[in-house]
């Protein structure tokens, strides 16, 4: 899984600055609050993203991405590199260790805030989704005695059920609870699917033996703490358990908050070995730098009442096309093109293109100021729209007298987006639309770092070298753009990723065999012409080199009335296999199970979907995408992110077709987390970049979509009435 910058890094560093909780609770080496490896049943901070990187000699490296969902819900993502035992032979009775990866989910629920007599109380989840290796379910409660100290106790099943384990006390329920079932994919055996991962066990949660675990925190200073705890885990020698020396149950240890957003920990485990941890914790809420390093707008410039009381202006002494002209050179101050202007007695309609705040609610507010240093006075009406990539956004009605109003007024905000209507984008007529931009032509040359992470090889493998970027506009809906990277590594060899066991072709599987020649490769290189079909329909055919594995044609329509909540898209592509080079040429094979090459042509594929975009509010936004994947496969993708004021993303999305678990090979379906991160948040200085990532548990060949750059949902979204709203505090910026 490529990726253009150092994403985990540029968390880190994020991390070092950024205002986090500065008396959370401390972390375990699994990477969530807690202990050491045990749980507590104490929350983040809302909205925090902490990353935990972990190690210990039997233990291994645990790499860790945990997100405070709510103020009561939070989910981890883990991998893991470290000793595990394998089968046993006749010659070797004892089980062998050798190195294994392991990806795994958690999630934990706090049922009970802590009151003055009574703990929180918890309740969790851990490798419910992975090969099962830690898998457990725990209740737990934590409890304040003092402002120092935290005693924790809790009841573990599964892989936390072991240590002095005892009969399960949920059996006077139900006698279900009294056995653990023991699937085939969580032991070694013939069967296809064994270790494959990905599936939720829920037969098998919170049955079995249970076991106690307990631990207490006590902070010595305001930056120092000590932990203890009795772990519940024994680890023993079995096949695929970790191999971990264990001849205690008690761990200890310290963790040091070095500074808010940094916690490092040191501690002894099993009674064999020295553990280590670094916690980087970032919320997107709070921002790493100044947020007032916007330049500061024009002031609104106010009329008097007989300017505002004249019927119509001179044209004479302030011609329309000096209007245009002057209106033109004053937004270019504020990195926004004007590409159309209606102007009348009354009403100045204005359709203009933002290229430099994130916030179109702040570029209109920006633009408006403008407006009014320049449009005649007898002008009673602004009419906002918006562009991007030459489409109309929407349409936002603002009354000139309310502008002069309330600019400095307290409540001016609400007052203004109270006194505005919106709507659709009207039509080109009756505008003097500027000329499309001289084809202007940009290209950039720098340095870049590519990761792959949490492939079939380990946790990180990396490519640096440099790269061009170049960008020809045609005019302001055409646009043709290409990426060319040379390596600094010379030619490689393909990392191990794990290879298809299944009947389809290797459509994503093969990414590392990719541009590993040492020369230059061509990253993409496409034309896209964007275009309104209709006030509410938009349409994007894109085509060229596409991405990295594939080049064709992509189409696309959406249908997104501006008012609404509900948008609704087509996408129907044509593509090719590209070469493993990465020149001008496409593949004359098809790569089959292990390796297998079929030299009968190109493998080309109509792929699609119909999705269906929904803005719950809140920041939070809905897809759901149903139609055909690469490999021919059918099904769905669902996905839920959520959107800050900041221009944090964070989500997730998994996958599910009619490809058969064991034909998908481990992780059983596709899944990821992904993160969205504006650069305006680091640099403190308006700008429309930003830097994306996605934590994914495989790239495997399920599920697998086609990426296309400027899809339509994204080009427009910024414009509808819902992030309008959402971003409007931003208006009088």
């Amino acid at each position: 899984m490529r990726r253009s910058v150092g994403h985990t890094a540029l968390l880190v560093m994020l991390a070092g600055t950024a205002s986090a909780q500065d008396n959370g609770p401390s972390y375990t080496s699994f990477g969530t609050p807690g202990l050491l490896e045990m749980p507590t049943a104490e929350s983040a901070a809302p909205d925090d993203i902490a990353v935990t990187l972990a190690y210990s000699p039997t233990g291994g490296y645990r790499t860790s991405f945990t997100y405070q969902l709510t103020d009561r819900l939070s989910g981890s993502f883990r991998y893991g590199v470290f000793d595990q035992y394998g089968q046993p032979t006749a010659a070797n009775p004892n089980p062998d260790a050798f190195e294994t990866f392991d990806r795994s989910f958690d999630v934990q629920y706090r049922l009970t805030n802590e009151s003055g007599y009574l703990p929180a109380i918890a309740v969790g989840l851990r490798d419910f989704l992975g090969t099962g290796r830690y898998s457990s379910e725990y209740i737990v409660a934590s409890k304040s005695v003092g402002s120092k100290l935290v005693v924790t106790a809790g009841l573990g099943w599964g892989r936390m059920g072991q240590k002095d384990g005892f009969g399960n006390p949920l059996g006077v329920v139900s006698d279900y609870f009294d056995d653990r079932p023991v699937y085939q994919d969580r032991e070694f055996s013939d069967d296809p699917t064994v270790g494959l991962g990905g599936q939720l066990s829920t037969n098998q949660w919170f049955r079995g033996d249970a076991a106690l675990f307990f631990g207490a925190e006590y902070q010595i200073t305001p930056t120092l703490g000590i932990k203890a705890e009795y772990s519940s885990i024994n680890y023993p020698r079995d096949v695929f358990n970790p191999a971990v020396d264990y001849v205690s149950p008690v761990n200890i240890g310290l963790s040091y908050r070095y500074k808010p957003g940094v916690e490092l920990g040191a501690s002894y485990m099993y009674g064999s070995e020295i553990g280590l941890r670094g916690t980087f914790i970032i919320n997107p809420t709070t921002r790493a730098t100044a947020s007032g390093l916007d330049p500061a707008p024009a002031p609104v410039r106010v009329r008097t009442t007989d300017q505002r009381a004249a019927a119509t202006w001179d044209r004479a002494q302030q011609p329309e096309p000096a209007v245009r002209k002057g209106l033109s050179d004053l937004l270019a101050i504020e990195g926004i093109e004007l590409v159309g202007l209606e102007l009348t007695d009354r009403t100045a309609r204005l359709r203009y293109e933002n290229t430099r705040y994130r916030s179109e609610a702040q570029a209109m507010g920006r633009a408006a100021r403008m407006m009014t240093q320049i449009i005649p006075p007898s002008v009673q009406t602004f009419i906002m729209e918006p562009v991007q990539a030459g489409l109309p956004l929407s349409q936002v009605t603002l009354p000139r007298t309310q502008l002069e109003g309330l600019e400095n007024r307290v409540g001016g905000t609400s007052g203004i987006y109270t006194a505005a209507s919106f709507g659709q984008a009207g039509v080109s007529a009756g505008l003097e639309t500027l000329p499309d931009p001289d084809p202007r032509f940009r290209w950039g040359i720098g340095p870049y770092l590519a990761l792959t992470v949490f492939d079939g090889s380990g946790p990180l493998n990396a490519d640096v070298g440099l790269e061009a970027k170049a960008e020809y506009q045609v005019s302001r809906n055409l646009i043709l753009a290409g990426r060319v990277q040379q390596t600094a590594l010379g030619e490689r060899e393909p990392l191990n990723f794990f290879d298809n066991q299944n009947d389809y072709v290797n459509v994503r599987s093969d990414q590392a065999y990719f541009g590993l020649t040492g020369g230059p490769v061509l990253t993409s290189l496409y034309g896209a012409y964007y275009t309104r079909v209709a006030p509410q329909v938009y349409g994007r055919i894109t085509a060229g080199y596409l991405e990295k594995m594939y080049g064709g044609v992509s189409t696309e329509m959406l249908w997104a009335p501006v008012a609404s909540r509900v948008a609704v898209g087509a996408e129907l592509n044509y593509v090719m296999l590209r070469d493993q080079d990465m020149g001008f040429g496409f593949a004359k094979y098809k790569t089959l199970p292990n390796r297998e090459r079929v030299e009968d042509g190109d493998y080309s594929t109509v792929t699609g979907q119909v999705s269906a975009y929904y803005d719950i509010g809140r920041g939070y936004q809905a897809q759901v995408d149903v139609g055909r994947y690469l490999a021919g496969d059918y099904g769905a993708t669902f996905a839920l992110d959520r959107e800050y004021e900041n221009g944090w993303k964070v989500g997730g999305y998994f996958t599910l077709t009619d490809m058969p678990f064991d034909e998908f090979g481990e992780g059983s379906f596709d899944k990821g987390i992904r993160i969205t991160i504006p650069y305006d948040y680091f640099i403190g200085t308006p700008t429309r970049q930003t830097t994306s990532t996605v934590l994914q548990s495989l790239a495997r060949d399920g599920g697998a979509k086609l990426q296309v750059n400027g899809r339509l949902y994204e080009t427009i979204r910024s414009g509808q009435l819902s992030d309008l709203t959402d971003t409007w505090g931003r208006f009088w910026r």
